[in-house]
């Protein structure tokens, strides 16, 4: 079993930059890829990015190609999502999930085996 938590989240205008962490507990980190979705008012959960579980292997869905980066440190068992350039419509709830594996995961739900509760990001415009 593996647990995460959400941090980071928060208001700040477009064109501003938020740093997102989740924490991991319980099973071994570097054992799992993880990834980066988030869930807008009325709309599904989307893939935002997905890193392998050395870190080496990252990939970001289009909409945010250029403006957030994944990174994560085994070391301290977290996961991170830096954003720039932030727009209104990346407005939703941010959650970490974990990939049993070590191979980068896709951006299908169905592959992740672990969830955070998630953090909200607003971006006024």
């Amino acid at each position: 079993q593996v647990q995460l938590v959400e941090s980071g989240g928060g208001l700040v205008q477009a064109g501003g930059s938020l740093r997102l962490s989740c924490a991991a507990s319980g099973r071994t980190f570097s054992n799992y890829a993880m990834a980066w979705f988030r869930q807008a008012p009325g709309k599904e959960r989307e893939f935002v990015a997905a890193i392998s579980w050395t870190g080496s292997n990252t990939y970001n869905a289009d909409s945010v190609k250029g403006r957030f980066t994944i990174s994560r440190d085994n070391a301290k068992n977290t996961v991170h999502l830096q954003m720039d350039s932030l727009k209104p419509e990346d407005t939703a709830v941010y959650y970490c999930a974990a990939r049993r594996g070590r191979a980068i995961g896709g951006g299908t739900l169905g592959e992740y085996d672990y969830w955070g509760q998630g953090t909200q990001v607003t971006v006024s415009s």
